[in-house]
């Protein structure tokens, strides 16, 4: 079979490998769409792991199932690739994606793969059916808005906040639609790039700001959806009293933000992070794009066969006009 593999931004490979070969409670899977996440091309995150076959937004058909396996042959679904426990102190506190087993927990090679072997832990605590009127490219977003699902849930946001939305890349875009959803009253977005403050409008935003203009604004809310240092460092400044400034995307490590406590203190801010997302927040975002109350088909800006992978991932690295790059299975 066919995979792609990630040495680097500018070096993604296509290589033949063998099927994978799945044992009792596994199943094979078919890719169908695999999305490339804003995440695969942050070098700093991919290159300690490099060389290896990426992808973690994955819909498919199963192929192959083994013994146990409560699914069929011809099944559409979604496979979450970090699955928890749901047995360990942080699962039953609810911070499931603290689990050590979700941060170890993953594809059979990948999702940028002809076939993937999904094994049985996630086979047990993350497959997802498709609905038949969510499509497998639509399906790609599920773990992505999942995420932004739990940020938001952390975040506490809620009818009649404003939020400001830092990066309005496919994670900003999210936030900005499911915010709305929530019933913010305001939603400004800043980035540096034209097009994307334009898609950010489109998506939901009530007013847009290039990344060089004053912010002169105290949000109830700030999400930071860029690794951006200068973004980090806005954030702090932007929130208002009683405000929360949540850290959806974080810089590279090494980099050290020095937060005003004392002012933070005084006026009861709160800084928090949001990572990954829990097989609730999966199944809260499987139903919101069922509904069709976010609308994720139209930020599909590339749909690729798994042969232009290099050009996928240029695409995303480069962040110019590509919002949403899909892979599909070679035709």
């Amino acid at each position: 079979m066919k995979v792609a593999i990630y040495y680097n931004n500018n070096d993604v490979r296509i290589e033949e490998r063998p099927k994978p070969e799945i044992g009792d409670g596994e199943f094979l899977l078919k890719m169908m769409a695999s999305g490339i996440c804003g995440s695969d091309v942050m070098e700093w995150y991919r290159l300690k792991t490099a060389p290896r076959v990426l992808g973690h937004e994955v819909t498919g058909e199963i192929v192959e199932t083994g013994e146990g396996v409560p699914y069929k042959v011809g099944d559409r679904v979604f496979v979450s690739h970090h699955v928890p426990c749901n047995e360990c102190e942080q699962c039953r506190a609810g911070h499931h994606t603290a689990c050590e087993t979700l941060h170890r927990t993953n594809f059979d090679p990948g999702g940028f793969a002809e076939f993937i072997r999904i094994p049985e832990i996630n086979v047990r605590n993350g497959v997802y059916r498709l609905p038949e009127n969510v499509s497998y490219e639509d399906g790609t977003f599920i773990e992505p808005l999942a995420c932004v699902v739990r940020g938001q849930r952390l975040a506490g946001i809620g009818k009649g906040q404003t939020v400001l939305v830092l990066g309005s890349g496919i994670s900003g875009l999210l936030h900005i639609q499911l915010a709305k959803l929530k019933g913010a009253k305001r939603i400004i977005a800043m980035d540096v790039n034209q097009s994307r403050l334009d898609m950010a409008r489109r998506f939901g935003a009530d007013e847009v700001m290039g990344a060089e203009e004053e912010i002169d604004v105290k949000a109830d809310v700030v999400i930071v959806c860029t690794g951006a240092e200068a973004a980090a460092m806005q954030a702090l400044k932007c929130v208002g009293r009683g405000g929360t400034v949540l850290f959806f995307a974080v810089p590279e490590p090494g980099f050290e933000l020095t937060v005003p406590i004392n002012e933070f203190w005084r006026n009861e801010v709160t800084v928090r992070t949001s990572y990954g997302a829990a097989p609730d927040d999966l199944k809260e975002a499987l139903e919101l794009i069922e509904e069709g109350r976010i609308n994720v088909h139209d930020m599909v800006t590339h749909v690729l066969p798994l042969d232009k992978a290099a050009e996928g991932f240029n695409l995303v690295a480069q962040a110019n006009e590509s919002l949403k790059v899909i892979l599909k299975p070679n035709k």
